[in-house]
């Protein structure tokens, strides 16, 4: 049956089958031809952050959230969140395709096909610039990662579950030897590697790495190899580390000069592959690679990157937007302006359009 469309606030979209998500059915040129789907809870405030998610290999964006509960944590934590989604045409195990170069440069592929899901959404919904988040869970974890180091200026964190550093590997043979925890990059090749994908200097967004002591699929390596890569670019070291215990787990978390926390990193004793939910808090449960430890992944990392606040309305547009420092620099986003629409007359489809030529993301 084919799915519905309709208009909602200027975005062409469709609805699946359990009426829970739209689909983005116009968002621009799709290079890598992914789907995308958003949630936004009922009543969401104005200029509100949006999360982006992206689920693991034979998981689909509906199957993802139902177990990481990130639609659910929205409703609570009042912000929007946009689903990318696998084909299979892509990749046979819906995998994204983290290891191939085209789909993990800035301005092609997989990678810019996510990009002009943003701006669409971003566009359409009035979403918060300096308030984008992306999270992935393994494949996705990975193409997280990438989009973090080749689009920096767009996210203000990040959340990495049981995935890779960007850069580890160009081809599927090193991404394999790279899943076993086999040869790699040292951190500061793999460091240099992120600043080389954008040309950005900083600041850079904070990242919370999450792993499985017990993963056979993705090494625990490459939740070290990530954590490393990323104390690099904010000139830190391993040593300046604070150790807590958060919920029986530990916790490591590095802060930057003004006392804030950028870097933080859970290994789950014991866990396999997957994201750890907490099935008692009513946002999550166990499922296919979403294992319930006790601990919820998803509302930690939220309250990492300060969404517990979200539903409360931010400044105004014309409004001088308060700098978060990391280090010595102000954590603010930026983004290239986003024109006017072609005139009075200019229908949704065109004022999408015209967002995206104006953010370089469209020809």
């Amino acid at each position: 049956m084919a799915a519905r469309r309709k208009q909602i606030d200027g975005v062409l979209v469709g609805h699946d089958q359990n009426e829970r998500f739209s689909e983005l059915q116009a968002f621009g040129s799709n290079p890598g031809k992914l789907r995308g789907w958003t949630y936004r809870p009922k009543d969401l405030a104005p200029h509100a952050p949006l999360v982006v998610v992206l689920h693991g290999c034979t998981q689909s964006a509906a199957s993802y959230d139902r177990g990481a509960g990130w639609s659910r944590t929205a409703d609570r934590m009042g912000f929007a969140v946009l689903f990318t989604e696998q084909q299979r045409s892509n990749n046979a195990n819906l995998c994204f395709n983290w290891f191939v170069p085209v789909d993990t440069r800035r301005g092609s592929g997989e990678a810019l096909s996510i990009r002009q899901m943003i701006e669409a959404v971003v566009t359409a919904h009035d979403i918060d610039r300096t308030r984008i988040f992306i999270t992935g869970l393994s494949a996705g974890g990975a193409m997280a990662a990438a989009m973090l180091a080749i689009y920096p200026e767009v996210f203000a964190g990040g959340a990495i579950i049981a995935g890779l550093p960007y850069g580890s590997a160009n081809s599927l043979p090193q991404a394999f030897d790279r899943m076993r925890g086999h040869g790699g990059p040292t951190g500061r090749r793999l460091a240099t590697t992120v600043q080389q994908a954008s040309g950005h200097c900083g600041p850079w967004p904070k990242l919370s790495v999450w792993h499985g002591s017990a993963d056979t699929t993705v090494s625990p390596v490459n939740s070290d190899q990530l954590v490393g890569q990323w104390l690099t670019l904010f000139g830190q070291s391993r040593v300046q580390c604070e150790t807590q215990v958060h919920q029986g787990y530990r916790r490591d978390v590095w802060k930057n000069a003004a006392n804030e926390e950028v870097i933080e990193q859970y290994l789950i004793p014991g866990m396999a592959h997957g994201t750890p939910v907490d099935s008692a808090d009513g946002l999550s449960q166990g499922g296919s690679f979403v294992i319930d430890t006790g601990i919820s992944s998803t509302s930690l990392i939220s309250r990492f990157w300060g969404l517990e606040d979200a539903g409360s309305a931010g400044p105004s547009p014309d409004a001088c937007l308060p700098a978060t420092s990391v280090g010595h620099s102000p954590l603010v986003v930026a983004h290239p302006p986003v024109g006017p629409s072609s005139g009075p007359t200019a229908g949704p489809g065109q004022v999408i359009e015209s967002a995206l030529r104006a953010a370089g993301l469209m020809n």
